[in-house]
């Protein structure tokens, strides 16, 4: 921003750190596209499995989705009205399934003996020194 520096009276100053946090962003984006593209994408999804492979297309689609709504949204076209909108919504929901997916393999696992036992030792049993406690009425309860 340098050269628009000395073009400060171009925009309000309030938007000037805006701006700035803009620029960092976009090249931040940029060396991520750079370090990306080194590696090829059949060598990358070969290392990774389905679901990870899902993962990273879901997320290559919804960035550049993201940045075509960016652009749209500098060429004063409101996106809102675009089908990009659409897109951006499906891609999301392919998303939230595959969450679903990843968060039940992390759900632990139900040891069903284990629970019925715990449940079993838990449980009050009878036995002939109790019995004979249970047949004496406690107080406060009304006979019939």
């Amino acid at each position: 921003l340098s050269e628009d520096d000395n073009n400060m009276e171009e925009y309000p100053t309030e938007i000037h750190d805006y701006l700035t946090a803009f620029e960092k962003s976009l090249g931040s984006v940029d060396e991520m596209l750079k370090t990306m593209m080194l590696v090829s994408r059949s060598e990358l999804l070969q290392k990774l499995d389905p679901l990870e492979q899902a993962k990273l297309d879901l997320v290559s689609v919804y960035t550049l989705n993201s940045m075509f709504w960016v652009y749209l949204a500098t060429q004063g076209i409101n996106p809102k009205e675009h089908p990009v909108k659409q897109e951006l919504e499906r891609i999301r929901t392919y998303m939230n399934k595959v969450k679903e997916i990843t968060d039940k393999k992390k759900a632990s696992k139900l040891d069903k003996g284990a629970a019925s036992r715990f449940v079993k030792n838990a449980l009050w049993e009878p036995n002939a020194e109790n019995e004979q406690t249970s047949k004496t009425p406690t107080k406060g309860k009304k006979r019939q």
